[in-house]
């Protein structure tokens, strides 16, 4: 995680989070270990709980509390077993001398707990931080009802999250959490993208490298075009359900995909999702008692309908790669550093920057979490002379894009 570790290397010495009291929310990897780390060596005090009851590597949570970090997490949880995680990273009903002043979510189910449960402590917080689409879509919510007392960073559609988090590691790694649940062949199979995002994008890209046939569902007719452009058919759910081997979804809405689309399936078909929401599959109309689910593996199960159909579903349709420990260190450390910076901005802000809103992190920002990156590959970048700033209208140090550039 270079631009990760870079950071902490820069930082360690200011301590920028000394006196934050950090409650987080997010999957427990190794990779989330370093950024918790990292957030400690910055200064700060944290508790943590996971966002996913099936994505913690009981190995990590059990290093982190090995070295008396507050972590409540393991796989498999139970709803009542999430809810009481998220209960006790915020320390409720523990000692009043450790609340928590700030948030980092993944999700919004941390935020949303606090806010319902301890709202003088949500009122008082110097901001969250937040870096998934369902959570953003929940703080924008918040705002536009007047619930929103507090000020929040929206890492989701920063650039380096949207471009390398959504797009590059979704790209790298949806292949390898097929295989690893399925161990399925893809070349030949047929597949149905729902979502042209950028989750979509890197979906696609990858499945069509390794000979798969593409087709693309999407409600915006801009990413509509797009998947056209890019060689692959536009349907509708309905037109081609019954002939896919493989269905990902990746729009971050509800009830994509319900039970009435799963009979349709062919038998050996299979399930599953990139969002990070698992609402995009309708499990609750899959839960019958006219449904067999058989654990055939670890995050994987066979679905066996009235009629004999049996259908693979991988991870009760939370998302897949991280379910399925597949996701490259990299772009984690991308978003990790964005999420750190992130905190440290809210952290340390003037009264009166920010009101009680939801912000885009600044493009300056931006740009600095890609240029710890750089050194990975050896990349330089070219500098500008003073006349070409000028002609520009840039200064020489950035930002070089306006808020309104599309990358």
């Amino acid at each position: 995680m270079p631009g990760l570790m870079s950071l902490r290397r820069r930082a360690e010495g200011d301590k920028p989070l000394k006196g934050a009291k950090i409650s987080g929310c997010t999957h427990i990897t190794a990779q989330i270990a370093v950024l918790i780390e990292t957030l400690i060596r910055l200064g700060a005090e944290v508790r943590w709980a996971a966002c996913n009851i099936y994505s913690t590597q009981n190995e990590v949570a059990a290093a982190l509390a090995q070295e008396n970090i507050p972590i409540f997490a393991w796989t498999n949880e139970t709803d009542e077993e999430f809810w009481w995680c998220i209960s006790k990273a915020l320390n409720i009903n523990g000692s009043s001398d450790w609340l928590p002043n700030m948030i980092l979510d993944d999700g919004g189910d941390l935020t949303y707990y606090c806010q319902k449960q301890i709202t003088s402590v949500f009122n008082s917080l110097k901001g969250i931080v937040e870096e998934s689409v369902t959570g953003i879509h929940r703080l924008y919510q918040m705002s536009r009802s007047g619930l929103l007392t507090i000020p929040a960073l929206n890492v989701n559609d920063s650039v380096t999250k949207t471009k390398f988090d959504n797009l590059y590691l979704c790209k790298e790694s949806v292949i390898d959490s097929l295989k690893r649940c399925t161990d399925t062949m893809l070349g030949g199979k047929q597949v149905l993208i729902c979502g042209y995002g950028e989750v979509g994008k890197g979906c696609c890209q990858s499945l069509k490298s390794v000979g798969c046939l593409i087709y693309v569902t999407e409600i915006d007719p801009i990413c509509a075009l797009q998947a056209c452009m890019d060689g692959f058919k536009v349907v509708r759910l309905e037109e081609v359900i019954k002939q896919m081997d493989i269905v990902i979804t990746a729009t971050g809405n509800k009830s994509v995909i319900t039970r009435e689309h799963v009979e349709k399936l062919k038998t050996g078909a299979i399930l599953c999702n990139m969002g990070h929401s698992n609402t995009e599959i309708d499990i609750d109309s899959l839960q019958q008692p006219d449904i067999i689910w058989d654990d055939v593996r670890l995050n994987v199960q066979h679905l066996t309908f009235p009629s004999g159909k049996r259908v693979t579903l991988i991870a009760e349709g939370r998302i897949m790669n991280l379910c399925c420990s597949s996701v490259p260190s990299f772009f984690i450390s991308v978003t990790a550093s964005a999420q750190a910076l992130g905190l440290i901005d809210l952290f340390h802000a003037p009264c009166g920057k920010y009101k009680n809103d939801v912000y885009l992190l600044p493009k300056k920002m931006d740009e600095y979490v890609a240029s710890l990156h750089l050194p990975a590959f050896d990349a330089h970048l070219t500098e500008l002379n003073d006349d070409q700033c000028q002609y520009l209208g840039i200064n020489k140090s950035g930002p070089f894009k306006p808020n309104y550039y599309r990358y």
